[in-house]
């Protein structure tokens, strides 16, 4: 077989990078991912916010719908009443004319 030398690996950076360099590194890694955090929880806020609107528009909008029934229910209840009322007094001119009426 050929003459196989063993491999030479890198040396890894925490090895041969200056510690301050190194730290300066960790530092800026860690402010980014604080960064990240505060916007992320900036868009859940957010979001919480617009859900909360959302959520407070469609109880307006059912709010209004449910009282646009109940003003048809009541109008349509007053309808029956009335007619109620007209049909007895119908009935009863009816029964009253009837009543007059001179038998033969």
């Amino acid at each position: 077989m050929a003459d196989q030398k063993p491999k030479e690996t890198a040396p890894k950076a925490i090895m041969v990078k200056p510690l301050p360099q190194i730290l300066d590194e960790l530092e800026d890694s860690i402010k980014t991912a604080d960064e990240a955090a505060k916007d992320a929880r900036a868009a859940a806020e957010e979001a919480r916010q617009a859900g909360e609107k959302a959520a407070n528009e469609a109880a307006r909008v059912a709010a209004q719908a449910i009282a646009r029934v109940e003003k048809v229910a009541n109008d349509g209840l007053q309808l029956a009443q009335l007619l109620n009322l007209a049909l007895r007094d119908a009935v009863a001119a009816v029964e009253k004319r009837l009543a007059e009426k001179p038998q033969k």
